[in-house]
């Protein structure tokens, strides 16, 4: 199965963009399914994938790259070298691969895609198989006592599904996305939309790793139960196995180990205290790294993840945006708009929204409602995107994000850019907000 739609990337480096290049010329065979390509060519370069520190593997169709967030800040918070996978880039590829604690650097970056498109090149890997290999070869050669990977679609057939024994493999918030992959009439699947996401995710459950997971409604409560039995891994599912719950001043988590009282998230949005619960709960079913309960708190304190309800306060969209609060978030299916609608209550906001062809135009929209004071549609660059139409009628149009805050009225009320992580990269780069 493809990675995400669209993850091309430009770099300033001549030596990483002629890899970057050839990156961007893969393309996926109509209709193939599986893991074969991506483990022939791990195959190729030694099986990197047998050769790592503990390995935490996420998956979920919102909030698992804030959970890998979690994950990182509290066991760097333990003094732990941690490698990370995640994806997409948003403003430079060499985010998909930080190496204990840095991002990749250029050189290193571009030898080992150029090593791994050589050894690929009569394969025809895609996008996120070659850079999973790249990223899993690089893990491999730098000493870390953790690794944590964010699946990039899906679970059962993407390409960072080859872990034999991941120290634990976590499940975040689940919700309808990517239709078009994980929604494919197959034999033998579920038909019911979420318990086929359900199945989907769970597929990453291998045998004598726990699975770890949030609490879904009973199908897909039943399909995760299913890939646990089915693989004879323990399960730890919230509400069952694990609990836990946030209110306006404490995390309160509680599991057959005991009680712990944790502080609120620095990450925006009630749906972060899930995230960092998930995050706990899948340090505390493995026996493989141990970290303790004051490393949590500092994670939960110190996590940073780029563009999920991040403040936007400098730099010339900020100077544009004058005395309107400027928030930005990647969002883009409805479990996402309520995850906002839900952060900004029952305040009133203007939307600027930005949201790939393939995507719900109405995700955010149908989520905030009436508290929406104006709506402003703006292109994503270099990919097919919704046209003002699509978002319904008294919607405006704008040349790009700077032309829509600048035609903002100047009524005090926050401004929120959101529908997509591209749109939302852009943004970051004009903000100089890279990711680092």
């Amino acid at each position: 199965m493809p990675g995400a739609i669209g993850d091309f990337a430009r770099s300033d480096n001549p030596a990483v963009q002629r890899q970057l290049d050839r990156l961007a010329r893969l393309s996926v065979p109509q209709g193939r399914l599986g893991t074969d390509t991506i483990r022939t060519l791990l195959g190729r370069l030694g099986n990197p994938q047998d050769r790592l520190p503990p390995v935490f593997h996420v998956a979920g169709t919102n909030g698992k790259g804030s959970t890998c967030a979690f994950l990182r800040a509290m066991m760097e918070a333990d003094g732990l070298r941690v490698h990370v996978a995640t994806s997409p880039h948003l403003v430079r590829f060499n985010e998909r691969i930080r190496l204990a604690g840095k991002l990749i650097g250029d050189s290193a970056l571009a030898a080992v895609l150029a090593e791994v498109l050589d050894a690929g090149a009569d394969l025809a890997p895609s996008f996120f198989e070659a850079t999973i290999a790249a990223t899993l070869l690089e893990f491999s050669r730098m000493p870390a006592d953790a690794c944590v990977v964010e699946v990039g679609l899906g679970g059962r057939f993407d390409a960072t599904n080859v872990f034999a024994h991941p120290a634990a493999c976590g499940i975040a918030a689940l919700g309808i996305d990517h239709e078009q992959f994980l929604l494919v009439p197959e034999e033998g699947t579920p038909e019911q939309p979420l318990a086929r996401i359900a199945f989907e995710k769970a597929g990453i459950v291998r045998p004598g790793s726990n699975l770890v997971t949030l609490s879904y409604p009973p199908d897909a409560e039943l399909e995760v139960e299913r890939a646990a039995m089915a693989a004879g891994a323990p399960l730890a599912m919230r509400s069952r196995h694990w609990t836990s719950g946030a209110d306006a001043t404490f995390l309160e988590y509680e599991d057959r180990h005991g009680h712990l009282t944790l502080p609120l998230p620095s990450l925006p949005g009630l749906h972060q205290a899930d995230n960092a619960a998930l995050a706990i709960a899948m340090l505390r079913h493995q026996d493989f790294v141990a970290v303790s309960p004051d490393a949590m708190a500092a994670g939960i304190r110190h996590a940073r993840w780029p563009a999920r309800m991040q403040a936007i306060r400098t730099g010339p969209l900020a100077v544009a945006a004058g005395s309107h609060a400027l928030w930005l978030d990647g969002g883009h299916n409805r479990d996402a708009g309520g995850a906002i609608a839900r952060h900004f209550a029952e305040q009133r906001l203007h939307l600027i929204v930005g949201m790939l062809a393939n995507k719900d135009p109405g995700a955010l929209i149908d989520a905030l409602g009436d508290r929406l004071a104006s709506i402003t549609a703006v292109p994503v660059p270099g990919h097919e995107f919704h046209r003002q139409d699509s978002f319904g009628s008294g919607v405006q149009r704008a040349y790009d994000v700077l032309e829509a805050l600048q035609a903002i009225p100047p009524d005090g009320l926050p401004v929120l850019i959101g529908g997509s992580l591209y749109l939302a990269g852009n943004v970051l780069r004009l903000s100089g907000e890279v990711p680092d």
